[in-house]
């Protein structure tokens, strides 16, 4: 009888993983930006501090089973980050291609303390040094609103010319 008590307990596990790697996999495939990072080091209020950043920035981080993130990619063709995933690692899946790793340089900076493994961004693979990069680059909200600035003080310009050569004009 302890057997089939065991054999229900083992079956349970291996459900509860396969579940696990599915919503691993659902995750991969909405966000825009994952970043696997070594979080070790981090007090308990560093890291808390670190998650709220990450929530403020519309980003999720987790800190998921190398297995299971190594498995959900495998299962979806991608065998990029099998070398990644050891140790300690946390994973941010970012809405958009920026924020996650922002919100990840920032905490390097802040608590000189974790460092970046790799990234995944829009179906590629990214080293380290790829996501450092990108977090460099500004949100697609902030270059939207320098285009706009620009093209309204062109437009500004435009009038001020326009209206010169018709006082000229008139005089």
């Amino acid at each position: 009888m302890s057997a089939t008590v065991h054999e229900k307990k083992e079956s349970a596990n291996v459900q509860a993983k396969k579940q696990a790697v599915e919503d691993i996999k659902g995750k991969i495939g909405q966000a825009k930006s994952i970043v696997l990072i070594n979080y070790s080091g981090l007090t308990v209020a560093e890291d808390t501090e670190f998650r709220s950043a990450f929530r403020k920035a519309g980003v999720e981080y987790k800190v998921l089973k190398n297995t299971l993130v190594r498995k959900a990619f495998n299962e979806l063709g991608i065998t990029d980050f099998d070398s990644d995933l050891n140790g300690p690692t946390a994973v941010a899946f970012g809405k958009d291609e920026t924020s996650s790793a922002k919100v990840v340089a920032d905490g390097i900076k802040k608590y000189n303390k974790m460092a970046i493994k790799s990234g995944y961004v829009e179906g590629s693979y990214m080293d380290a040094k790829g996501i450092q990069a990108l977090a460099a680059i500004p949100s697609k909200e902030e270059l939207y609103a320098k285009c706009a600035g620009v093209l309204q003080s062109i437009i500004a310009g435009l009038a001020v010319a326009l209206k010169a050569v018709a006082d000229k004009q008139e005089a």
